[in-house]
C-alpha cells in the first residue's frame, strides 16, 4: 500500500490544463473512498464507478482508506474522463501494478461499470496539449479519429481498464495511432455563380474575401442573405492547418464527432431570423459553442 501519481487533464473551455491524481491507499484507518480537489458531482461519482469497474476487471478492491487528491485544488474538476486515471492510480498504490510507464504517460477516459473505456467530449484539446507537453496519452478507443489528426503519434487506444493495465505491466503492447491521411474536402455550401442577380451583394462579396474583412447583410427575410453568406465559404481558400485543429477541437468540445467530409472546411452556422440571443449564443449553467465562419 502506497501512493501512486497518474497525469492527466482538465477541461477549461479551448484549454487543458494538466492534472495530477494523487492516489494514496492507506494502511490504517476505517475503509473509506475519498475524492478531493474540488470535485463536482459527476466527479464524486467516479467512486461507485472506479469501484465497480475494478472488480468486474478482475482485480481486487483494496479495503483501506483510499484517498484520492486533484490536483491543483482550485481547479474545479467536472465530467467523467478522470475515472480511468484514478482506478489506474489505485491499483498502482495497491501494487497490483507497476507505475514505471506512467511518468511518461496522460490518461483520459470515463470508465462503465463492465470495465470499458467510454470515450469523451474535449478530447483533441487535451491531446493537443499533451503533444506540446512531450508526453504520450491513454484514450479511449472511441476517440482514435480526433487522435489521428495529430501530425505525430502520441496517442494509445484502450477498450478497457484491463487492456490498459495490461500495456503498462507489459503483457499487452498497443500500437500508438498514426496519423490519419486526410484530404481538403469540397465546399458544398454551392459557388456564387450560382446567383442571379444581386450584383452589389456578389462585389461586396468578392471584396471582403479578397481583402479579408468582415460583411454585413441586412435586410427583410427571404431577400437572399444566407444563401449569399453560404457562397463565401466557396470564395475563400480551405483552412490552415492549424486553423481546421482549432475548429476540430471545438467541436470536441461541442460533442460533435469528427468527420472526414469536413476537414479544413470553414463552419457556417444560419441561425433562423427569429432565435433569441439565448439562443444564438447560449443560456445557463453550461456554455453552448456556436461557430461561425472563420476569419
Amino acid at each position: 500500500m502506497g501512493l501512486a501519481v497518474v497525469r492527466t487533464r482538465a477541461q477549461l473551455g479551448m484549454e487543458a490544463p494538466a492534472v495530477r491524481v494523487e492516489v494514496n491507499v492507506g494502511k490504517r484507518g476505517v475503509p473509506t473512498f475519498q475524492i478531493i480537489g474540488m470535485p463536482e458531482t459527476t466527479v464524486r461519482e467516479a467512486r461507485d464507478r472506479v469501484k465497480t469497474a475494478i472488480l468486474n476487471s478482475e482485480f481486487d478492491f483494496p479495503i483501506a482508506k483510499i484517498v484520492v487528491n486533484l490536483s491543483p485544488a482550485e481547479l474545479p474538476k467536472q465530467g467523467a474522463r478522470f475515472d480511468l486515471a484514478i482506478a489506474l492510480g489505485i491499483l498502482v498504490a495497491s501494487e497490483q501494478l507497476d507505475d514505471q510507464q506512467l511518468d511518461e504517460l496522460e490518461v483520459y477516459g470515463e470508465l462503465a461499470l463492465d470495465g470499458a473505456v467510454r470515450n469523451m467530449s474535449g478530447a483533441l484539446p487535451s491531446l493537443l496539449a499533451c503533444q506540446q507537453a512531450g508526453r504520450r496519452a491513454l484514450i479511449p478507443k472511441g476517440n482514435e479519429s480526433e487522435a489521428g489528426l495529430l501530425r505525430q503519434p502520441v496517442a494509445y487506444t484502450v477498450p478497457s481498464l484491463k487492456v490498459a493495465a495490461e500495456h503498462l505491466g507489459g503483457q499487452r503492447r498497443l500500437d500508438v495511432v498514426q496519423p490519419t491521411k486526410l484530404a481538403v474536402a469540397p465546399v458544398l455550401t454551392g459557388d456564387i455563380a450560382d446567383v442571379h442577380g444581386q450584383e452589389q451583394a456578389k462585389r461586396a462579396l468578392l471584396l471582403a474575401a479578397a481583402g479579408g474583412h468582415h460583411v454585413l447583410f441586412v435586410g427583410p427575410p427571404g431577400t437572399g442573405k444566407t444563401m449569399l453568406a453560404q457562397r463565401l465559404l466557396g470564395l475563400m481558400p480551405p483552412l490552415e492547418e492549424a486553423a481546421a485543429l482549432e475548429v476540430a477541437a471545438i467541436e470536441s468540445l461541442a460533442g460533435i464527432p469528427f468527420s472526414p467530409e469536413r476537414w479544413r472546411q470553414r463552419p457556417f452556422r444560419a441561425p433562423h431570423h427569429s432565435c433569441s440571443a439565448a439562443a444564438l449564443v447560449g443560456g445557463g449553467c453550461e456554455i453552448q459553442l456556436n461557430m461561425i465562419i472563420y476569419n
